[in-house]
């Protein structure tokens, strides 16, 4: 990775990184109610801790949750207590880190490769479909991705440069990420290190003398072992249990919560989610035995092929898990940029894209008739509306735009606004179905002064969330109100619907009807 000409960003490119920022971040950021089970499992925990004033233990829906520390918790607390209990400001911690998340990805690129390469480094990040998604969601993964790319890059850099400042540095960031995310924090730079300096570079004192380093151990244990030890000594073992055992060894261990996969999961969840920039990808593994020759591309390989190797050997697989490793990878794309000679094979994996979403509501229609599944038959009726004459303008429209000839920065910019613009426009689309009906029923709830709600076959934080109110998952008794799927309507031995709402219903519990025989009741409602 040659340094090359030191180029200033022109104008133009400033604002666009500036424009996608904005749209992809924050105009959007209350475009769609919190998703569950993610978002609604933590924007819940969060309200529970302020409703019980405990800012060390969290609780859903009135039992323990172990599954992450408490950083995110706290500032999703922060935003909520000044701007109220809305979707935007449970999403605005998440917004902010990634805001700074690329922040980090210019200031380190532009550092050694100049302002335009910091400048489409973070172009490319911010327009990254997965990126996207992860961004400005209300859970702890943003966050976490902050803290990782400080440590990285840092860490190279101290490596680079040999001064101490960048070493604690990446101690103070490790700390903060052990506080958000828990060891993967420590894993993934620490095995980075690990592998350049120790495995590679054979510089094993190096490598001994920083880890141990007592200033960045001391920066490390202040940062992050207080609310350690204070969740210790209030829950004792259950937080050893809840915490270290099954969310971080078992979860490596085995599948949770069906989140399995095979060994090449990860393949797939690369190649969607770095579009529109998958074709820089691909260059980049292409140029992979040149690009370790460099200091930089070597440690960034690594930090990539670490995360995709090990989490694609873990038991539990999340598409957000690979997004570990995504950092470095956009600082190596954006040089690939400046080598692509074809900007037809620079477009073509998101022409692909474009295509399948132009041929998407003619499958689903074709398909409709054979989908069995009553949830997913309201699911389709639902949202093959939105597939209207606008989408259809807006995709042949993003085509269009893509194979109009311009110069190759100025493709580029086209990609990431047509790709933010679509991706914002499918998420709302699909929160029609999924989330909207939810936040509806929840409204509904509120408005009639209900004060008992009963959830059969669902797991829907947000509702607990929206309605402000415990709900107790079990099968519903006659009188009682249920929150269920609609396709689960016929086992119960009789209903009133009060509300219904995409593919999920509120109704009454009623006796069973006389056409009915009542003893099918209780072995239907097991089901």
């Amino acid at each position: 990775m040659e340094s090359g000409k030191l180029e200033r960003a022109k104008w133009w490119e400033w604002g666009i990184l500036f424009f996608l920022f904005l749209v992809n971040l924050y105009l959007t950021l209350g475009l769609t109610p919190l998703f569950d089970l993610d978002e609604g499992a933590f924007g819940e925990a969060t309200r529970e801790m302020l409703v019980n004033h405990n800012f060390i233990t969290t609780y859903l829906n009135g039992e323990l949750r172990f599954d992450k520390p408490i950083l995110i918790y706290w500032l999703q607390a922060l935003s909520v207590s000044i701007f109220g209990l809305t979707d935007w400001a449970f999403r605005l911690p998440s917004a902010l880190a990634t805001t700074g998340w690329g922040v980090v990805i210019y200031l380190f690129t532009s550092r050694l490769w100049g302002e335009r390469r910091g400048v489409w480094a973070t172009i490319i990040f911010i327009s990254s479909l997965q990126i996207g998604l992860i961004g400005k969601a209300g859970i702890a993964d943003a966050l976490l991705n902050l803290w990782l790319a400080v440590a990285g890059l840092s860490l190279f850099l101290y490596l680079r440069e040999k001064r101490e400042k960048w070493l604690l540095l990446t101690f103070g960031a490790v700390g903060l990420g052990f506080l958000t995310k828990g060891p993967v924090a420590i894993l993934v730079p620490l095995a980075t290190f690990f592998l350049y300096s120790g495995v590679i570079k054979k510089e094993w004192k190096l490598f001994f003398r920083s880890v141990f380093n007592w200033k960045g151990l001391v920066i490390f244990s202040v940062i992050a072992l207080p609310w350690y030890i204070a969740e210790y000594l209030q829950q004792g073992e259950k937080f050893i249990a809840g915490f270290f055992l099954k969310h971080n060894i078992q979860r490596f261990e085995t599948s949770f919560e069906s989140h399995a996969g095979s060994l090449f999961y990860y393949i797939p969840v690369v190649l969607i989610g770095l579009l529109p920039w998958t074709t820089l990808f691909l260059k980049v593994l292409k140029g992979g035995k040149n690009l370790i020759k460099t200091p930089f591309g070597l440690y960034g390989l690594l930090w990539f092929g670490f995360v995709f190797l090990f989490f694609s050997l873990s038991g539990t697989k999340l598409p957000h898990y690979v997004i570990y490793g995504y950092t470095p990878l956009f600082i190596l794309m954006a040089f690939q940029l400046e080598k692509c000679k074809s900007q037809l094979l620079l477009i073509s994996p998101f022409l692909i894209f474009l295509v399948i979403l132009l041929a998407l509501p003619f499958t689903l229609r074709a398909l409709l008739p054979a989908v069995k599944d009553p949830f997913f038959k309201t699911a389709v009726i639902t949202l093959l509306p939105y597939f209207n004459k606008t989408y259809f303008l807006v995709i042949f429209l993003s085509i269009g735009a893509l194979l109009f000839p311009t110069p190759l920065r100025v493709k580029g910019a086209i990609m990431g606004i047509i790709s933010v613009g679509i991706l914002n426009y499918l998420i709302w689309i699909y929160a029609h179905f999924i989330q909207f009906p939810i936040k509806e029923i929840s409204k509904y709830v509120r408005t009639h002064k209900i004060e008992k709600v009963v959830m059969w076959h669902l797991n829907t934080p947000s509702f607990i969330l929206y309605t402000g109110q415990l709900v107790e998952r079990r099968r519903p008794e006659i009188g009682e109100i249920v929150l269920t799927k609609k396709s689960q309507l016929p086992k119960l031995p009789g209903f009133k619907i009060l509300i219904q709402r995409g593919g999920v219903a509120l109704v009454k519990v009623t006796p069973p009807t006389t056409h009915r025989n009542p003893f099918n009741y209780r072995r239907d409602i097991r089901q």
